[in-house]
Parts: C-alpha cells; sequence; structure tokens
C-alpha cells in the first residue's frame, strides 16, 4: 500500500510540474498576430471615425497576453546618449518594449537597426515597432549624423523654407524607418534650453509655422509631436538636470488648441510642477505624474485624443519620483520614455495592471491607441 501511495504522490508531481510548466510557457511563448487583414489605413485615420480601424485595434489587442500588452506603453532609447544595440535586442527577445527612440547616432547605423530590430520582431511574433527621433531642426544633424543639413529653427526666414526644411527632414527618417518625430518645440523662445529650438522668436509665426511643419510631417506619414506641454518656455531652469516649477498661470497653453484641432497627433508632456495654481497645482510632482495636467487638462478639457508621450523619464525632474513609471501611466500618458531601467519599469507597470482594476483600464487604453497608431501608420499590413 505505501508503494502505491509512493507512486501515485509521484505521478502527481509529475503532471503539477508539468501544469506549471505549460502555464509559464502560456505567459511566455512568443507571439504570432495575424496582421494579413486585408485592411488599408491611413495615418490621417487615426483620430478619425472609422469602424474597420476599431474592430482592427481590438482583434489584434485580443491576440496579446500581457506581458505584451504593457510592453506596447515602454519605449528605451538606442545609440550614443542611450542603451546598446545588445541591449535593445535583449528587451525585444523578453518582449518588453513597444518601440525605440534612435538618440545620437549616424545614418547608417539607425537604418541598420531598425531593420535588425524589425526582423528580430517577426522572427518573435512581437507587434512591429515605433521608431522616434529627436528630428526638429534646431537638433537632427546632431541627433543623426549624416542626415540632410538644414537650418536651425531660428534660422528659417519663410514658410517655404520651412516646408524645405521639414521634407528634408521627413525623407531622412522615411529612409531609415523613424516613423515618429518629436517636433516641433511650441515653447515660447524665452528658456535658453529650449527657445532657439521652436519657431518662437517671432511670436506670430510660433503656431502657424508649428502647424505647417506639423503637417508636412504628418503627410509624409510620421507622427509629428508638439512639446514640451504644458510650456518650457518660461521656466528659467533644465528640467534635465532637476524638476522646474510654473508660478501661477498656464501661460503657454494657449499654444496648444489651434495645434489640437488642426490634428497634431502626439504631445510631449514635460517634467514641470505646477505650484500656487488653484486649478491646476501639482503636489511637487512634475506634470507627466500629475492627472491635474495630463488627464484633467490635456485630454479632457483640451479634448486631445493623439499620443501622449512622457519627456525621457532618466531627466533630473522625474527621476526621483518613487513608482514614477506607474505614476506616469495613471496620469493619462501613453508611452514611457527612456526609462532608467526598461524591464523594471514593464515590471512595475505589469504588477500593478495585474492587481489594480482601474489601472489596467488606463493600460488597456494607452496599449489601444499605441495599437491604432501603428495601424494608421500601415506597419500591421501585410
Amino acid at each position: 500500500m505505501i508503494k502505491y501511495t509512493q507512486a501515485l504522490f509521484v505521478i502527481l508531481g509529475i503532471l503539477f510540474t508539468s501544469c506549471a510548466q505549460n502555464t509559464e510557457t502560456k505567459k511566455t511563448k512568443p507571439l504570432q498576430v495575424p496582421v494579413n487583414s486585408g485592411f488599408e489605413f491611413k495615418l490621417s485615420d487615426f483620430l478619425g471615425e472609422n469602424k474597420d480601424l476599431d474592430a482592427e485595434v481590438e482583434r489584434i489587442y485580443k491576440t496579446l497576453d500581457d506581458t505584451a500588452i504593457v510592453a506596447q506603453l515602454i519605449m528605451p532609447a538606442v545609440g550614443k546618449y542611450g542603451q546598446t544595440r545588445a541591449t535593445i535586442e535583449g528587451l525585444i527577445q523578453r518582449r518588453t518594449i513597444g518601440g525605440v527612440l534612435m538618440l545620437n547616432g549616424t545614418k547608417d547605423e539607425f537604418t541598420q537597426m531598425t531593420k535588425a530590430f524589425e526582423a528580430t520582431n517577426k522572427t518573435i511574433g512581437n507587434l512591429p515597432f515605433l521608431y522616434s527621433a529627436d528630428a526638429e531642426p534646431s537638433l537632427v544633424n546632431r541627433k543623426i549624423n549624416g542626415s540632410m543639413p538644414v537650418k536651425k529653427a531660428a534660422e528659417i526666414t519663410s514658410l517655404q523654407e520651412l516646408t524645405e526644411v521639414a521634407n528634408s527632414i521627413s525623407k531622412d527618417l522615411n529612409d531609415i524607418g523613424i516613423n515618429y518625430n518629436f517636433a516641433p518645440v511650441v515653447d515660447v523662445a524665452g528658456n535658453a534650453t529650449v527657445g532657439y529650438r521652436g519657431f518662437g522668436n517671432n511670436p506670430s509665426q510660433l503656431i502657424p509655422w508649428s502647424n505647417t511643419f506639423i503637417q508636412e510631417m504628418q503627410n509624409k506619414n510620421i507622427i509629428a509631436t508638439a512639446k514640451h506641454f504644458p510650456g518650457h518656455g518660461l521656466v528659467s531652469g533644465d528640467t534635465h538636470a532637476s524638476l522646474q516649477t510654473i508660478d501661477g498661470e498656464l501661460k503657454e497653453v494657449k499654444n496648444y488648441p489651434e495645434l489640437i484641432s488642426n490634428g497634431v497627433l502626439s504631445i510631449m508632456v514635460a517634467h514641470i510642477a505646477v505650484m500656487n495654481n488653484a486649478k491646476y497645482s501639482t503636489d511637487g510632482l512634475p506634470a507627466t505624474c500629475a492627472p491635474k495636467i495630463v488627464r484633467e487638462l490635456l485630454i479632457n478639457e483640451l479634448k486631445f485624443r493623439g499620443l501622449i508621450v512622457t519627456d525621457a523619464m532618466n531627466m533630473g525632474g522625474v527621476v526621483n519620483v518613487p513608482k514614477c513609471a506607474s505614476k506616469a501611466v495613471s496620469a493619462g500618458c501613453d508611452i514611457i520614455l527612456m526609462p532608467v531601467d526598461a524591464n523594471k519599469a514593464h515590471k512595475e507597470i505589469l504588477d500593478l495592471y495585474r492587481k489594480d482594476a482601474e489601472f489596467k483600464k488606463q493600460v488597456e487604453i494607452s496599449a489601444k491607441k499605441v495599437i491604432r497608431m501603428k495601424l494608421a501608420l500601415g506597419l500591421l499590413k501585410n
């Protein structure tokens, strides 16, 4: 009898181990997302009503496990001031990211990387990536060595010249495989950190010229991004180094409604706190982690429906905020840009996703927006 009992326990142990292994395999196995729906979408479809696009977002979303869902929100950087190519390949293998910022390198290097990363994504079954760059007129030639030389924003003298600059930048980005431009800067020209980078030397041309740049970029199938919300031009300090503060009125928010109504597809939120403002004070948090700024102001009041991306999460203005990645998601940000550790950021968000129903809803909203953008860009067609 003892022998039979021992044998039974051995069999049960084998079955339990097998079940556990199968469960783990189900969580981490490569995904094979069916993308051959036959639908053709355009970038301009993202903000419009399109039942086919809605249905495709839902169809693809349902193929993803929670690891892949959270991955859509994470965007580390590769290049001189980002991670190594090998590190990004490791993140792809772990299925913890949904895009990459190309940060300081050559055009040839970045072109090779986007092709290699997408080859790995295809092998693993990941969704294609959003590839971004700080391709502002004032930065692009430094950020992407080998790109066509263009004038800095403050040196451009006419709308015709601006259009030529935007077309030159978009051609380089399309050549590389970059589909997401963190430009233009729409801050007023005051802060030394951002002043020379936008079109605000002449205040009357800031919004019309920014809108022209946005439309030219998006007409070339590249997401444009207005930054740095709610406004960095009148803030004297540098958010790269430490948290900066808007004291009182949000004077630069007025720069955004026209761009939103004209269809800008992305807005970047700055690591700037707000104080002495009865409605929008952030209680010492950067705007990126403040629901009053992201959800209440940008989403609910200004009715922005595009992608909301944080400024780099390794900057001094946010890096010391505990659980800053999940706080930014809770505030309403869709993409966590350049977390200090992408795997840790993914785990932080995933852990809360699995135990907090309200947070899970916010992650689902953001992930579906990212998937919608990938569909609108044509990344998920045959």
